[in-house]
Order: C-alpha cells, then structure tokens, then sequence
C-alpha cells in the first residue's frame, strides 16, 4: 500500500471521504513517585519516558455525598521547568519535567508553548490540521484519532504489568476496583507511578508524528471523588488530565474527554471500575448513581468550557458503552437528555459554547438512534464496531475487510439526516484473542474452540503477507468510520510473556511494525479504490445546522417527552416497575466543589466558568440510608417506605449505610502539576449490521 500522503487533501484538508451505496444515497435523497507523593495533597487512601516511538517516519471537586475521611487542603506547588518557544521538525523540545528529546514530524507539524501566555499558543499537530487557535470544521476537517486507554483507567489487557503483580492477591485484582483494594498501602504510589510513565508528554509529539490529531481520554468518576468505601485513589487522575490538556495544546493534538467509569457500573465489564453487576439506570441504586453522575458530568462541563480549555477539550462523552440490554434505550435515552439538557444550561447553545456532547450507541448501530433528540445542539452520536467479539470469526481477511468497509453507509447515512458520528472505538482484532482482553485468566471463544491464540497474540512471528493484510484492514476501517479513534494508542508488555500480547489493539506497535499507516490520509478512498465499495460516492460534507453548532435548535417536543423522567425509565430488574416512586435518590442541596485548577494555569482559570450555574449539588439526603453503589442488584435493597422530609428524597434502604454529615464547603484550589481470496463480486453489499455486544470489553 502506497505510504504518501492522499494527494486530494495534502495541502487542504477539505477533501472528506465518506461514502455510501448509491442505493443508501437515493433512500437519504485525551519521577511522580516522589515528586507528586509529596506534593500532591489530595485525599488518598493509603523522567519522562522515551516511548516506542514513530522516530523519523511521517509518520476543586464535586460535591461528595459523603465528607471526605481525610479533606483535602489545597497546595500550591512550585511549577515544574518548562522551556517557551516553538519549532518543528528536528527541533529539540523539553517538556514538563525537563527532559529532552528531538521533535519528529515530516507533516508540517509544530510545537508550540509559551508559558507567560498558554492559551494564545498552540501547536499544529499537522500542516493540513488546524491549530487550536483556528476554528475545527465538521464536514471539512477529519478526526484522526487514537484512544489513550489504560492510562487513567486502567484495564488489565492494556496494562497486564499492573495486575500480574497482584494475580495471587487477596482479593485478586481483575479491574481497578479490586487492584486497588489488593495493593492497599502501596495505591497511591503504584498509581502514581503508573499515570507519570504509561503516558508522557512525547506520545502526543508521537501522535501528532504519526498524522492523528485527536486522542480520546477515558477518565473514572474518582478523578473527582469517591464515596464511603470505595477504594479508588481518588482525585489524583484529574491532576495527570490536565497535565494531558497542556500536551494537547503544544502539540495541536484536541481531546475527547469520555466519562468511562461511572458510579455502581454502567456494563458490569472491568473497565466500568469494577467487573459484575449493573448498578447505573437499573436496580435500587440505579437512579441515586445517575444523579451523582451527572454531578461529575456537570463538573466536568464547568471546567473544559473555559476559555483557553474549551479550545483543546472541544468534546464530551456522557458514558461508555451502556450495556444495552440489560439498562434499556429508554433509561440510556433519559440519563442522555437530562444531561444534554444540563450541559446546555451550563454553556448556552451554538457554535463555541462549551464542547460537543457524545453519547455511545449502545453497541445497536446508527440506524437504532434514528431521530433521538433532533434539533439537540451539537450532539454526536459514538459508536464502537468491533468484529472481535461476535464469535468465533475464521473469515478469511477480505472478508473481514469488506466488513469494515461495510460500515460507511450507516455512517454516511446518519452523517446526512442526523448528524456528526463517530467511531469511537476500533480495533484490528477479528476475534477475541489477546492476554486478558476478556478479562484477568478468562479464556476466551476462539482459544476454547481452536485451543490456543498464539498466532494472533506474538506479533514476533507475523510475516510481510499477514501484516500486509492487517494494514488493508486498518485502511478499509478508518475509510469508513471516517471521523475515528483507534483503541488504543499502547498496550503495556506482560512481564510473564515478556512482550505485549495483544498486538492488533496496539496503534504504537503497528505504526513501527507496518500494519498501521504511516500517513492515515492514504486510507481516504481506499474501499472504493480497491472494490470493497464498487458503487460508493462521497458525501458533501454538510450536516444539519443544529449538529454543528449552525443554528440553536431546541429538542423537538415529542423527544423531549419521551425522554424527560429518568426515574419512571429504569425498568430494569423487572421488580423495579412499578416501584420507580421508592427508589432511593438524591437531592440538589449539597455545595459543588470546582475542579482543581493547575498552578500554572491559575493566574488564567478558576475550574468554573458560568458563575450563574448556582443549583444545588446532588447529594444523600442527611438522614437517610442508602446501599452502596454497587450494592442494589437484588429486591431486597430495594425499600418499602420513603425517608426525608415529606416523603420527599431517599427512599428507606433495608440496611444502614454510613451517610454524610455536613455538605463540602466549595473550594476553588490549586491543583498542583504532577511530576510527574478473492474479492466477492459487490462487496457493497456486505451486511451492515450492528456488531454483536462484546463478552467483556471489546
């Protein structure tokens, strides 16, 4: 495959591949150790690294419902040293801890940082991409994009170090729940050392070089806060986000921040936080865990809406992957609404005010969405197709990629009459091989049937014809995802195995091995070009107004009804219905805390940039008792009476539950910086259904 860069975009970047079948057209008509140990004074329980790199190719908190067992003081750190200036290819940069290296990026790429005045600099992370001074055009401008998975949530088949350590432990670490429970007084400093070199200053300079120019940044709920018992180390992750904020700005790289893990679990898969049951729009706790994850939602809004933020975290998603069937499109549809409805409220509506807003598919493919939430203002839909995890898959490659280029029509289609979409998530895996991809020592469908995965998982034994036909594969994907974002940008080695075991989820290693492109620009086209697509055509590239920011539009009336009462949409266990009255909830009269603010960033950003936004925080009702968050999957934890104040508040849980005793008194403090075959006749007619929910994660 030719590695140059698509002729039709070099320059420009308006040259848009998205296709559909003629048939779909005419239907339309983002050393701590020590360093942060000691200077980060948050409440805990309990050098920059040279990456694998692409070389020289083109390559303040929210309101707790709970008081802190140890309040946070506020500290202000001393920033670490970083060098001003700019420069491109060749240049030598120093980063945030003082270290050096040589900035490599044959696309025109710059950096840029000047620390006396941050926010009116910015990298370019390619010629053809425009910097964060410059307005980012939907339709116009492409989302080339890399997720930064297992950074600040971790995931035991993307970070396999972190939990070998612990397999033998009591309890034995499956997802960050129980490793945080197993390494005990060690959290804070394993952590720490985790977010300080899993990802550095250099992968953004990486993945501007490597011609991306978005990273998804998945982030836990205890970046912000946790609540009674549990065992995240909280706070500390929301440090090393803004220190992602900062790369993304010199280097010209934009971020998608994604909610990932939200209270009592939204999938009941590892990377909720914790593995098992669904606590989040289902069960007793179902609504009391959606309040406080809109409390975290608004937070969140609050602090990348500033002025000088707003510009490098342009997007917002809600929740990842809902399990779809056991959480329902109403309850998902009712959590989404409530919380676009307080976005909104937050930022006002229209072009520039505050960030997109993603909401994922529930692994139900575009066409299920159909209509959710016109005239919403600039709503992105997200979704994540995966051929992993629909069984056992012995296709041959051709067909795998005809399957992939199989996915633009739906894309194109709901680009046209919907909206902007996005890929979200993609991998190379056609099957569920990989250390741990199913979780901690799960075996999964393909090594059941076939008796083992070594083919797929030792990328060491792969010859030129098998990577050849991975990198077809990658191009015919991102050919028609189109606005996409690869999971994930790096996958840890295992220290067992002694190389990383899952090499197809791996966008680093495929770059430097050759079976991801240099130049993802070449991928533009590719499944027409090479007869995936035979009868596809371009779209122009234009979306409904209100998608884009064009014109303020309000929701149309009967979505709005649809949608409007979280608590009548939980449904899920089925003792539920009819009880949604009694389940236990929140109430909006607690103080919200401000995200902490970097103390480089002070003197420019307060963590809340509407003053006006006054509401009451979602909070435990003083009083009453509740299960925990995880803990509301049987009749039992559902109550029989309700507790406050005329009836109004938490329903009386069966058992009590420590509860809050004062509301946090608001505080705006100062973060400081972490130191850290052939070819079937018309492949057009591939089938476009919705890829199979995964088993575990992907």
């Amino acid at each position: 495959m030719a590695e140059k860069p698509y002729t039709s975009e070099g320059a420009a970047r308006n040259r848009k591949w998205l296709w559909v079948s003629l048939a779909a057209l005419a239907a339309v008509g983002v050393a701590l150790g020590v360093g942060l140990g000691v200077g980060l004074n948050v409440n805990k329980k309990g050098a920059d690294k040279g990456s694998a790199s692409a070389g020289g190719e083109p390559s303040g908190d929210v309101a707790s419902t709970e008081p802190p067992a140890n309040p946070s003081t506020p500290v202000t750190n001393t920033p670490n040293p970083v060098r001003g200036g700019t420069g491109g290819n060749g240049s030598v940069v120093t980063t945030d801890l003082n270290a050096t290296f040589t900035y490599l990026n044959e696309f025109g790429g710059t950096w840029a940082y000047d620390p006396t005045n941050p926010f009116n600099v910015s990298g370019q992370a390619q010629s053809w991409t425009p910097p964060l001074t410059e307005e980012w055009v939907w339709g116009k401008d492409i989302a080339r994009g890399v997720n930064l998975g297992g950074w600040l949530v971790t995931e035991p088949f993307i970070v396999p170090a972190l939990y070998e350590k612990y397999n033998n432990a009591t309890p034995k670490a499956v997802d960050e729940y129980t490793l945080s429970q197993a390494m005990g007084a060690n959290l804070a400093k394993e952590m720490e050392e985790h977010y300080n070199t899993f990802i550095t200053e250099k992968d953004f300079a990486d993945i501007a070089a490597a011609g991306l120019n978005w990273v998804r940044i998945p982030i836990g709920y205890w970046a912000i806060g946790t609540q009674g018992d549990e065992p995240y180390l909280e706070k500390v992750s929301w440090a090393y986000f803004t220190k992602a904020i900062s790369w993304g700005r010199k280097y010209g790289i934009r971020i998608l921040l994604d909610l990932h893990s939200l209270p009592g679990s939204q999938n009941g898969w590892n990377h909720s936080g914790r593995s098992g049951t669904i606590n989040w729009m289902r069960g007793a706790m179902g609504l009391a865990n959606a309040q406080r994850s809109l409390e975290y939602l608004r937070s969140f809004t609050q602090y990348i809406s500033q002025p000088g933020v707003k510009e490098v975290v342009p997007m917002l998603g809600l929740v990842n992957e809902v399990l779809y069937g056991d959480v329902g499109k109403d309850a998902m549809g009712s959590f989404y609404f409530e919380s676009i409805e307080m976005i909104r409220g937050i930022t006002g509506s229209g072009k520039g005010n505050g960030p997109l807003v993603a909401f994922h598919d529930g692994f139900q493919g575009p066409a299920n969405w159909d209509g959710f939430l016109t005239g919403a203002d600039r709503l992105v839909m997200d979704q994540h197709p995966y051929l992993a995890f629909g069984g056992v898959n012995q296709n041959p490659w051709p067909q795998q990629t005809q399957q992939a280029c199989g996915w633009g029509g739906g894309v194109n289609d709901t680009a046209a009459s919907w909206g902007v979409i996005i890929g979200g998530e993609w991998s190379l895996a056609t099957n569920d091989c990989g250390m741990w991809l199913n979780g901690v020592d799960v075996t999964g469908q393909y090594a059941t049937t076939y008796g083992s995965c070594t083919q797929f998982e030792d990328w060491r034994t792969w010859d030129a014809t098998f990577k050849q036909n991975l990198l077809n594969h990658a191009m015919g994907s991102m050919d028609a995802l189109q606005n996409f974002f690869f999971w994930t940008w790096r996958i840890g080695d295992s220290t067992v195995r002694g190389y990383a075991a899952s090499p197809m989820w791996h966008y680093q290693l495929g770059l430097e091995q050759g079976w991801l492109p240099k130049d993802p620009r070449v991928a533009g086209g590719f499944c027409k070009r090479n007869g995936y697509c035979p009868g596809c055509a371009e779209f122009a590239g234009t979306y409904p107004a209100s998608a884009t920011g064009g014109a303020s539009q309000a929701i149309v009336a009967a979505e709005s009804a649809s949608y409007s009462n979280m608590a009548q949409a939980i449904v899920s266990p089925a003792w539920i219905v009819g009880s949604q009255s009694l389940l236990p909830t929140l109430t909006q009269t607690g103080t919200p805390i401000t995200l902490a603010v970097p103390a480089e960033s002070a003197k420019w950003l307060s963590g809340w940039t509407n003053p006006n936004d006054k509401v009451g925080a979602w909070v435990q009702v003083a009083g009453c008792p509740y299960p925990g968050a995880y803990d509301g999957n049987d009749a039992s934890a559902m109550p029989s009476a309700l507790c406050g104040a005329d009836g109004v508040g938490a329903a009386q849980a069966p058992a009590a539950v420590p509860v809050p005793t004062a509301t946090p008194t608001p505080t705006a403090p100062v973060a400081p910086a972490p130191t850290t075959d052939s070819l079937p006749a018309d492949p057009a007619a591939a089938p476009t259904t919705a890829p199979v929910v995964p088993a575990a994660r992907r």
